[in-house]
């Protein structure tokens, strides 16, 4: 029996994991069973204990994997065993008492709340399909702090402009209503306009080319870049900065953090406690301007 094959169909078809992530852990694993077969001749899932997955882990660090990276591959591993073990194909999970490398935590980088309102509000995108469209982008991506994979797919039918809601799809095909700014209306609305004179093709998603067909990743990338670059020096411009500065934003303003995971669709608290070390800086400005001796 093909042991691979059929955790990733379990990954596939019973977790449901989104194509990105199943290919990671199908390229980890497959990874992991080369590495195997070069040591021993052969991948047998009953022979790898704790020494080949110590080795496996001093191959990764030496071939310069960063700890981050090892961390993900070696959790990938310990899922496969631990679905052998349910499955009673083997007794132990050789993973479990591998040290692995620690990771450094990185703190999600942010832009500043003036710079955006500035780029948002003072006249940077033109009145036109694409200035229109770009700057909807930026709009959502900061106003509801969705995934890129959830802004490609978000369809004019997702967004309630009465309720001030949109309805986007997230990760395990998790569905999740966010609240919008009311002012992206005028946004949304000064783009449908331009859509409609735009394009011939009645496409059921928001974001469009100019060809009629769905935005795609390099594209969003591109806009966010283009536009962050007007309004901070950050070195890193991507979509994910935009949504790591709606989390700051909203925690800076004395917002729930479980009401921002909520929000994130984050499946634990911990991956929405990463944005909490920015509200010790608002913290600092409040002590300075109340304090007697701040």
């Amino acid at each position: 029996m093909n042991y691979q094959e059929s955790f990733l169909n379990y990954l596939k078809y019973e977790r449901r994991f989104s194509t990105h992530t199943f290919t990671a852990y199908k390229n980890d694993l497959d990874q992991f069973v080369q590495f195997c077969t070069e040591v021993v001749g052969e991948f047998n899932v009953k022979g790898v204990d704790s020494k080949l997955i110590r080795d496996w882990v001093v191959f990764l660090m030496e071939n310069n994997i960063s700890p981050r990276s090892v961390n993900r591959k070696a959790s990938t591993v310990k899922s496969f065993y631990k679905y052998l073990m349910k499955q009673e194909v083997v007794e132990n999970n050789p993973v479990l008492n591998v040290s692995l490398p620690k990771i450094r935590k990185k703190l999600p980088l942010f832009v500043e709340e003036n710079s955006l309102h500035h780029l948002l509000d003072d006249g940077f995108f033109e009145n036109s399909f694409e200035g229109s469209r770009d700057k909807l982008i930026i709009a959502l991506l900061y106003g509801t702090g969705i995934r890129l994979s959830e802004l490609i797919s978000l369809k004019e039918v997702d967004i309630d402009r009465k309720q001030f809601l949109i309805k986007v799809l997230g990760k395990r095909k998790k569905e999740r209503i966010i609240p919008y700014p009311r002012s992206l209306n005028r946004v949304i609305d000064g783009y449908i306009g331009h859509k409609k004179e735009t394009s011939e093709v009645g496409s059921p998603y928001l974001l469009i080319t100019k060809k009629g067909e769905k935005v795609y990743e390099k594209l969003i990338y591109r806009v966010v870049k283009n536009n962050l670059m007007k309004v901070t020096s950050l070195e890193k411009k991507s979509p994910h900065v935009l949504r790591h500065s709606y989390a700051t934003h909203l925690l800076n303003k004395g917002a729930d953090l479980n009401a921002v995971k909520e929000l994130l669709g984050h499946s634990n608290l911990s991956a929405t406690q990463v944005y909490t070390h920015t509200t010790f800086e608002k913290l600092q400005n409040i002590y300075e301007q109340t304090h007697p001796r701040g």
